[in-house]
């Protein structure tokens, strides 16, 4: 590559920048010409050409990502030391590429509409609001609960792999499109990550590559949070770029399922963020809403709790840091604690959609 066209490639980073910054403040426009317009396209192309393959594309190329990085570092190392300037070209030249490639592939559903909008619910509730949804949550879950196990002491185990819940997953967004078009998930490409070790000590249950499109599960993770962890991912595909909305989409996905160990996944994530909110808001009645949880269901969420416990390092605080900073960057204010906003969502849809 030329050195005149090296320096137009890193400075178009600027102008890039600007425009992003510029959508950014007409949602409208974004939803209706992007994130309803050019990226379903987009995203189906790539479910279609990656979805049937059995392992990740997008990690095998996150793999020689790293190895030609690293191969760039060391081959390049003395350039910065005798032409500065044409090493951070390089890097530049790198970054506006990547910055182009990943706004138009997926970022600018970042800047689209919000789902509480274009659901026409309200963004906020009260804290009777929320302990009455949760009662009724409770019950909800109880008595699947109970109907999987015959027993309110035994906690659920989800017989089916990782690899049958992928198969399971487009049914609950199939009824969910017959109101919202939009919500249609056909071709599927929901993958196990190939990094599920790191991704384990990292902190995170999964992940989707904006690059190739492919959603991806920790395979580590206890099998109860399969069905609306994949559920999450494929919402993230479906253009829902906010933490909040892809698990609220994901909990939809899951307890429209006929599947009765989806249900139980969707109401029991549900359930878990609203004693979450109830702990946070009202700490001296979190203990009598517990009470009235089944003993298996409470077994089950132990069991996540122990396997992130038993998964933590000192890196991970760190990788959570870098996340939240991303997220922020990328017009999420809340940064990582937007995943808990998931409640509100929950809570004002219930007044239009009863459980």
């Amino acid at each position: 590559m030329q050195k005149k066209t090296k320096i137009i490639i890193a400075l178009s980073i600027i102008p890039q920048v600007i425009i992003v910054k510029t959508l950014a403040r007409f949602p409208e426009f974004v939803e209706k010409y992007y994130s309803q317009g050019l990226y379903p396209f987009i995203s189906k192309l790539f479910r279609y050409l990656l979805g049937w393959l059995p392992f990740s594309f997008g990690d095998i190329l996150y793999a020689l990502a790293i190895v030609m990085i690293v191969r760039f570092l060391i081959k390049n190392g003395k350039k910065f030391f005798s032409s500065t300037r044409a090493f951070f070209t390089d890097v530049f030249v790198g970054v506006s590429l990547v910055y182009f490639i990943f706004h138009l592939l997926w970022g600018m559903n970042y800047y689209r509409l919000p789902l509480y909008k274009s659901l026409g619910i309200s963004p906020q509730y009260t804290t009777e609001e929320l302990l009455a949804f949760t009662d009724i949550l409770i019950e909800k879950n109880n008595t699947l609960h109970t109907s999987i196990t015959k027993n309110d002491t035994i906690p659920v185990k989800i017989p089916h792999s990782l690899s049958e819940v992928f198969k399971k997953t487009p049914e609950g967004y199939a009824v969910l499109s017959k109101k919202y078009p939009q919500l249609e998930y056909k071709p599927k490409s929901i993958k196990k990550s190939l990094f599920s070790y790191p991704l384990t000590y990292m902190g995170f249950s999964g992940y989707l590559n904006p690059f190739t499109q492919e959603g991806h599960v920790d395979y580590m993770i206890p099998g109860h949070k399969f069905p609306t962890t994949s559920c999450h991912e494929e919402a993230h595909q479906l253009g829902y770029s906010a933490e909040n909305e892809a698990n609220f989409l994901g909990y939809l996905a899951s307890i429209n399922n006929k599947d009765q160990y989806f249900k139980y996944s969707g109401y029991t994530f549900a359930l878990r963020h609203c004693l979450n909110e109830i702990s946070r808001r009202e700490p001296e009645l979190i203990d009598s809403y517990l009470e009235k949880v089944n003993p298996g269901i409470l077994k089950n969420y132990e069991e996540a709790r122990m396997f992130w416990r038993n998964h933590q390092n000192v890196f991970e605080p760190l990788f959570k840091l870098t996340f939240n900073t991303y997220l922020k960057a990328n017009s999420q204010s809340a940064g990582i604690k937007s995943y808990n906003h998931v409640v509100a969502l929950l809570v004002n849809y219930y007044k239009t959609e009863p459980l």
